[in-house]
Order: structure tokens, then sequence, then C-alpha cells
């Protein structure tokens, strides 16, 4: 395979579907709100937290089956590759069989994670079982030929099939809500493209790859390997999925769907923000374990350092500019009517720098093999965060819940893994050291964001004419005050002639 290619493209196609994905939300919500309400917002945002969780039973297995493809693959060994694509396949149907009966069982506590009214000509049992159906089809369809396209590094492919279908549904779903604004059909519109999304994926993997078909079985030590390496993906799967779901949850049980749903307005922003930075990291990856593989620990600190440096300078530039115009977009996008207090917008910026904090370390985490170290941290996270959304969210509100987040973060994903990483690689580096470099990146962003936040309160416009200024302010300010902080500091300079070497190569490769 041509493997430069194949990362081109991937990469481009992906880049399209991650723009789709973020651009469409938005204009959904939109349209749905002025047809519908908002209530109708939270149910969706509801129903698709508490499925999300429910989909915490695939922990992973796909990344595994797939990891575990690409060497008989490379070898031509079809009978191995046949017989994984079997396993996948049985894994994926109990998956969806659970999610069904486990799905089923909720459905009489449905009313207790709702509080206050429901909109009107709405059943929640039966809007509930559309969900779920959606959820199981997606495990039962012939989802296990994907991985076909996954590990010949065709996600293109997949790219562009979810990119066209994303863009039906949502097409589909904004006609149904001007002409119809009929919310049952608006969400049957869900288990139909995700029907086809499977039959073309299917129909694809079968043209091009004719010579897999799903038979045989897999050898103990295979299916080891395969359990080995879901017991550390588990621990990912679990962290990520359930902070903004047990959140959703949280919120509609003590505050309603009104709440639910302004919450989640102002997290799809956020989100959005978060896959942008995913494509750095995403790109990053494969180097790391690279450097991890063939330089020592301590040559890799450095680099983390740097990396870490330029990294968090790009967080700390997000921080603000969420801080400085969340309120102004959120007035002009969905109406003074829905927008949340400031103090809710400064949680939320701080649950997002918090997040941002803990990338790259990750990277050297997965790098060095050290998943299975952290495994438990998933479910420690997890508990802590439904024990801390209960009571912070039962006596604070909202502020509580979004502190619950943030102080799960702080102590799972900042201290607990570092501890890990230098106990287990970095070795003979003190973490005093990284925490200390953390806390300087976290105190400069603070301050920067202050006085950033401070200048942009001046602009009190026209709604449109401010979210311009203050987005102008947020470009100038913040850009001269990390000049003026860091530019006679060591990290300044390596990051410098690292972002050189790299325009360097770029140009090389360029001419070549």
């Amino acid at each position: 395979m041509d493997r430069t290619k194949n990362t081109i493209r991937n990469m481009i196609w992906e880049a399209l579907n991650r723009i789709i994905a973020i651009l469409l939300p938005f204009i959904i919500r939109t349209v749905l709100i002025q047809k519908l309400g908002i209530e109708y917002l939270g149910l969706n945002s509801l129903f698709s937290s508490v499925l999300q969780i429910l989909n915490i039973t695939e922990l992973g297995f796909s990344s595994a089956i797939v990891y575990s493809m690409y060497k008989p693959i490379a070898n031509k060994d079809t009978k191995t590759v046949n017989a994984l694509m079997n396993l996948y396949k049985k894994i994926y149907r109990i998956i969806g069989l659970i999610i069904l009966v486990v799905g089923l069982a909720l459905m009489p506590f449905l009313d207790k994670i709702i509080s206050g009214d429901v909109p009107d000509n709405i059943n929640i049992i039966t809007l509930y079982l559309i969900y779920l159906g959606n959820t199981v089809i997606s495990y039962w369809m012939f989802a296990y030929k994907t991985v076909l396209l996954n590990v010949h590094q065709r996600k293109d492919i997949v790219s562009k099939i979810s990119s066209i279908l994303s863009l039906l549904q949502s097409a589909l779903q904004i006609i149904i809500l001007i002409f119809l604004q009929n919310y049952y059909i608006y969400v049957l519109v869900l288990p139909i493209i995700t029907i086809l999304q499977n039959i073309l994926s299917a129909v694809i993997a079968t043209k091009k790859y004719p010579e897999y078909i799903c038979e045989g079985k897999v050898s103990k030590e295979a299916k080891k390997d395969i359990w080995n390496r879901v017991s550390g993906l588990m621990v990912v799967k679990v962290s990520t999925t359930t902070r903004n779901s047990l959140d959703s949850i949280f919120l509609s049980m003590f505050l309603g769907l009104n709440i639910l749903a302004m919450y989640n307005n102002y997290y799809t922003i956020m989100n959005a923000v978060i896959g942008v930075m995913t494509i750095i990291t995403g790109s990053m990856l494969a180097g790391v374990g690279n450097s991890i593989a063939v330089e020592t620990p301590e040559k890799n600190y450095s680099d983390l350092k740097k990396f870490d440096f330029i990294y968090m300078l790009i967080a700390g530039w997000c921080t603000i500019c969420l801080l400085c115009l969340y309120q102004p977009f959120m007035k002009i996008w969905m109406g003074e009517e829905n927008l949340l207090d400031m103090f809710v917008v400064i949680l939320l910026c701080l649950y997002f720098y918090l997040l941002k904090m803990g990338d790259i370390k990750s990277m050297y985490l997965d790098g060095a093999g050290l998943w299975h170290k952290i495994r438990l941290k998933a479910i420690f996270e997890a508990l802590s965060n439904i024990v801390l959304n209960y009571f912070l969210g039962k006596f604070f509100g909202i502020y509580g819940i979004v502190l619950a987040t943030i102080i799960t973060i702080f102590i799972y994903s900042i201290i607990y893994s570092t501890k890990i990483l230098f106990k287990n690689y970095f070795i003979n580096i003190k973490v005093s050291d990284y925490f200390l470099y953390q806390f300087k990146y976290f105190i400069v962003t603070a301050i920067v964001a202050a006085l950033t936040y401070l200048i942009c309160s001046l602009i009190n416009t026209n709604d449109i004419l401010t979210l311009v200024l203050r987005a102008i302010i947020c470009v100038v300010v913040p850009t001269v005050l990390y000049f003026v902080v860091y530019r006679k500091t060591k990290e300044f300079e390596n990051a410098k002639v690292m972002v050189k070497n790299m325009i360097d190569n770029l140009r090389l490769g360029r001419n070549k």
C-alpha cells in the first residue's frame, strides 16, 4: 500500500467530514428551536446521552480488531482475517443485544431523569425506542464490514459515506422541521440513515475485498491479545463517553430539558473546538510512538516540553476566545433568552483548558504502552463523576455539575495519569518539574484571559459588530501578551526552531 498517499487522502476527507460534523449541528439546532422549541432540543440531548453511555458496551473492540488485522492482511493471511471478521461479527451482535436488553430495562426510569414538563403530544417511550433502535441497528447491520476499509487505510471511503449521508440526513430533517414540524418523523430519519450507511459500507467493502468472508475461529493467543487491548482502550472509552453524557443526564434530572438544551448549545461550541485540536494530536501520535521506541526518556521529555508549550499556547488562545466570544455568539445564534450566566461560561472555559492540559501527556502514555497501568482510572473517574454530579448538582445546580467534571478531570486526567507516566517511563525526572511548568502556563493564560476579557467588555455595540471587534481583540491582545511573556524563554526559542524545521521539511517535500 502507498502509505503516504493513503494518509494524505484520509486526512483530506477526515478534515472535510469533521467540518461537516461541526457545522451541521449548528444549523439543525437552530431550526429545531425555531420550529419546535428548546424542550425538543433537550429531549434530543438527553436520549443521545443515555445511548452514548450504553455504547460503552463496545469498549473499543473495533479498534482492537483493526489492530489485530494489520499483520495478517500485510502477510496476505486471508484465513486469519476471515476468522477475526467472524469474531467481530459475533461480538457486535452480542453488544447490540446487550444494549437492547439494558436499554429496555431503563424504560421504567425515563420519567425519573426528566425534571419538569415534557413537550405536548410527545410520548417519551416511543421516542426513546426510536433512539434505542437506531443504536442497536448500528451494531447488527453489517457494521463489521467497515473494519475492512479502515484496516486497508481506506478511511477516506468511510468519511465520504459519512459526509454524504450526514448532508442527506440534515437536509431531510430541516425539510421535515420546516414543512411538517413533526418530531417523530424528524427522529425516524436517524435509523433510516444508519441503515443506508451500513449497507453502503458493506457493499463497497465486499466489492473491493471479496476474498474476505466471515468464517473460522480465532486462536486463543489472538483472543488474549484482543482482550488485553480492549482492557486498555476501555480507559479512553469510559472516560470520554461518560463526561458530557453524565452531565446531560443529571442536568435533565435536576434542572429540566430547557437548561439541558441551553447547556448543550454551549458544549457543542466547545466540542467543535476540541474536534479541531484533535487533528493536531492525531497527526502527532505516530511520531511520538516512534520517538519513544528509538529515543531515551530524557530526549522524549525534552520533546514533550516543546510540544506542550506550543499546544498550550493554542489551547490558551482557544480558551480566551471562548471566554470573550461565547456570549455574543450565543446571543446572535440562540437569542438572549437562551443564554447561561457568565459564571457558567468561566467554568466551561476552565473545563476546556484542563481537558487540553492532558492531551500531549496522554500521547506519551499511549506511546509508552502504559494504558494498562491506568485502566482503573476510567472506572474511578466515572464513579466519582456520578457521585459529585449528584451531590454538587443537587445543591448548586448547573454550577455544581460542571464543577464535578472539572474536579474529576483534575484529579484523574492530570494528577493521577501524570504520576503513572513519570513513575513508569520518565523515571529519572521529577514529576514536580512537569506540574510546575504546566501551572506556569495556566497562570499566564489566566492573566492574559482576564486582561483580554476586560478589554473586550468595553465593546458594547450591536451584536454582530461586538462579536467581530471582540474577535479582533482576541487575535491581537493574547498574541502580543504571550510574546511579551515568553519571548526570552528557552521554550519559546525551542518552539521557534521546531516550527522552522517543520516549515523547511514541508518545503523540501513540495520540491520533491
